[in-house]
């Protein structure tokens, strides 16, 4: 079965929730662990038919509001590298809160295929306080480490944010891609598990379409909603509803995972 869009973006992407890394301060001392960690949960979500794997420093919170430290990169790129090396799907990389170049930077030297950008255009109000985008950054460093092939997907209206002043939201997506550059647009809902709005989803499918990226769905997916949410959006990204209890923070559990993609096969 063809389990990517037109555009080539794969249809469902499983988040690896990474624990803190060395630096944030719920580090327990055991770099070891957290390759193990990150190369198991990737491992039961292509084993059970998802399409490709995110991997997210989900763990570092409190975040940093903009670019990360240097340790973080490097800690990042070296377990990016290990799941890459585990599994044959798509990586992508999402450096919280919202370090685009990072991530690219990540991206292109462990060989992933995308990167998530939370604010990649614009700017929003969040608990690190005012998070602004940075495209152009982003998009300049990927030409400089020759890295073409990684895609940005830059969310419109991250979760866990709010507007710092109200404009037309087709407007905000479109900007996202023809001034910022973005090959993807994200929506989702306002927090982690939350789901997505169905007017805000097809209001931006709608611009998503008209500038011909893929639209991807980035919180509350369920295997009761996920064939739904599909027959909007081209691609879905899947962390909460595979995780133990529900809890980001836990392993991925297999049976989770075996449920979501029965139900997104299912015609």
């Amino acid at each position: 079965m063809d389990t990517t869009d037109t555009a080539g973006m794969p249809e469902l992407v499983g988040m690896v929730h990474l624990p803190a890394l060395p630096g944030a301060p719920g580090f327990d001392g055991d770099r070891e662990a957290l390759r193990e960690r990150a190369v198991a949960d990737a491992e039961a979500l292509v084993g059970e038919g998802m399409d490709a794997v995110l991997v997210e420093n989900f763990g570092d919170a409190p975040f940093h509001p903009d670019a990360v430290p240097r340790h973080i990169v490097a800690a990042m790129t070296t377990l990016v590298d290990a799941v890459g090396r585990a599994v044959d799907v798509p990586v992508g990389v999402n450096v919280l809160r919202s370090d685009g170049p990072g991530a690219m930077a990540v991206a292109a030297a462990a060989g992933a295929s995308f990167v998530r950008v939370n604010v990649h255009a614009g700017a929003r109000l969040t608990d690190q306080g005012v998070v602004e985008g940075r495209a152009n950054e982003t998009l300049r460093l990927r030409d400089r480490l020759d890295a073409p092939d990684v895609r940005v997907l830059a969310d419109v209206g991250v979760k866990h944010s709010a507007a710092l002043a109200e404009r037309p939201l087709p407007a905000v997506a479109r900007e996202t891609v023809k001034r910022g550059g973005a090959d993807g647009v994200v929506v989702s809902g306002p927090a982690t598990g939350e789901p997505v709005d169905r007017e805000r989803l097809e209001t931006v499918g709608a611009v998503a379409t008209e500038t011909g990226v893929p639209l991807v769905v980035g919180s509350g997916v369920t295997p009761d909603s996920v064939a739904t949410v599909l027959g909007i959006a081209d691609a879905v990204i899947v962390g909460t509803a595979l995780k133990r209890n529900g809890d980001p923070t836990a392993p991925v559990e297999r049976e989770r995972v075996a449920e979501l993609v029965s139900a997104a096969r299912r015609d």
